[in-house]
């Protein structure tokens, strides 16, 4: 079964020529089966792409959701592999995870099956792109949207990254497996959707501003995708296969329209970098943490009455250069190494390069705001209003808050304010600190 959005683009390895852009987008994906026994493809795929002996890897849940299934598809084609089952409970993803998966691959198996969702997807593909083998991922639950994606969300040196890896050849799932994952990381995979509201409007205010290169086209795939899954969602989490199984679709076009632009602006904001935060506080302190995707919900519901009260506020020139005066660049960093541990340094050695902070280059964006300020205002009123994004959340049972996963006031408001340095890129953050409110948002 193909994807319902765009069918013609979403495996063609050639790419296609965008009529918005003018550029030639390429995805990567060269097969995607979600249906019924879509599991049974495994043989035609592996032969398909000149397989005789695959590595395939599970964690302890996923063995039992589809690993043992897709094991059973193998042995009955007769084709010999190679089983890894990771058996920690919650594996991280992180150097741990991927060098046990390099250790536990024999160099005689020459592709990637790796059954699950966001860590074990991500662990396969970068084995894969390692050891340049073809990958195949067998979908465990609509969790994530990084199924398709040519990239791996990993911890590094404690600090979040994604790391170019390779859009797996092949994603597989069936409806009923996916149904049956638990409804928060059905509900995470939403949240994790619904972050695109935010995504898209921040790809655009940046292409203002800054002049990061911005495509319609695929800009419109993400908003199908995200349509599909706000429709889909109610009954998803409810055990509906059918609305699983389009939960799904859309995650995976999420993930090929970041390989489409060549960028993740398409589908990951300030709302990830709040999640971004809370994940690394949670490695170096053990603070509480959750799903990516519940906490990409929350911070998108977050995020958008942020941008509801910018709206409203006049911005000031002079209060702007007054607080870029004010800041200190090495209060700045003690504060990351406090708030953040080891994983600050690299935030730390990307400002070096990236000098946002520097005044003259505050001043020139400054004045890019003040006169592209109704741009940025006819942006924000494309965002969806507050309320029905939380009664939709709520309806949905996903947490409003980031208080209903155990994280505190204090670090939410960390969280807010520390996210814009995660990366070189432009998003509400960085925006408020140009005018000088980040203080009065946080």
């Amino acid at each position: 079964m193909k994807l319902n959005p765009s069918p013609a683009w979403l495996t063609e390895r050639d790419g296609f020529l965008c009529p918005s852009c003018g550029r030639r987008h390429f995805g990567g994906l060269r097969d995607c089966a979600i249906g019924e026994n879509a599991l049974s493809s495994l043989p035609v795929l592996l032969k398909k792409y000149g397989s005789v002996k695959p590595f395939v890897l599970c964690d302890r849940n996923t063995f039992a959701a589809a690993g043992e299934k897709a094991v059973s598809v193998l042995a009955s084609a007769g084709i010999p592999y190679v089983l890894h089952v990771v058996e920690r409970e919650r594996p991280a993803p992180d150097e741990r995870i991927v060098g046990e998966a390099v250790m536990y691959c024999p160099a005689d198996c020459d592709a990637v099956i790796a059954v699950g969702s966001g860590v074990l997807n991500d662990t396969g593909k970068i084995l894969a792109a390692a050891r340049k083998i073809p990958d195949l991922v067998v979908g465990t639950a609509p969790s994530m949207d990084g199924y398709a994606s040519g990239t791996s969300s990993m911890e590094r040196g404690g600090l979040k990254v994604s790391l170019p890896s390779k859009c797996p050849d092949a994603v597989i799932a069936e409806p009923e497996i996916l149904a049956s994952a638990p409804v928060h990381m059905i509900r995470s995979g939403i949240g994790d959707m619904l972050a695109k509201y935010v995504s898209l409007a921040e790809w655009k205010i940046a292409a203002l501003l800054v002049g990061d290169f911005y495509c319609e086209t695929v800009a419109d795939l993400v908003r199908e995708a995200l349509e599909i899954c706000v429709e889909a969602g109610p009954a998803a989490v409810n055990g509906d296969g059918d609305a699983a199984a389009k939960v799904t679709e859309g995650l995976v076009v999420s993930g090929l329209a970041m390989n489409y632009a060549g960028i993740s602006r398409p589908a990951s904001g300030m709302e990830h970098y709040i999640s971004h935060i809370l994940d690394m506080r949670a490695l170096a302190f053990g603070t509480p943490s959750d799903l990516h995707g519940i906490q990409c919900g929350i911070a998108t519901l977050e995020v958008v009455r942020a941008y509801e009260k910018l709206a409203k506020i006049a911005p000031d020139r002079e209060k702007a250069l007054r607080h870029a005066r004010k800041f200190d660049p090495e209060q700045w960093k003690a504060d990351l190494r406090e708030k953040l541990g080891p994983g600050a340094e690299a935030m730390i050695r990307g400002e070096e390069k990236e000098g946002k902070y520097d005044p003259g280059k505050h001043a020139a964006r400054l004045e890019k705001i003040l006169s592209g300020w109704d741009g940025i205002l006819s942006v924000i009123a494309e965002l969806p209003p507050s309320g029905e994004l939380e009664a939709f959340m709520k309806r949905i049972g996903h947490p409003v808050s980031f208080a209903e996963i155990g994280v505190s006031e204090e670090d939410a408001r960390d969280a807010f304010r520390l996210a814009p340095d995660i990366r070189d890129k432009y998003v509400l953050g960085r925006l408020l600190w140009d005018l000088g409110l980040t203080e009065e948002f946080c």
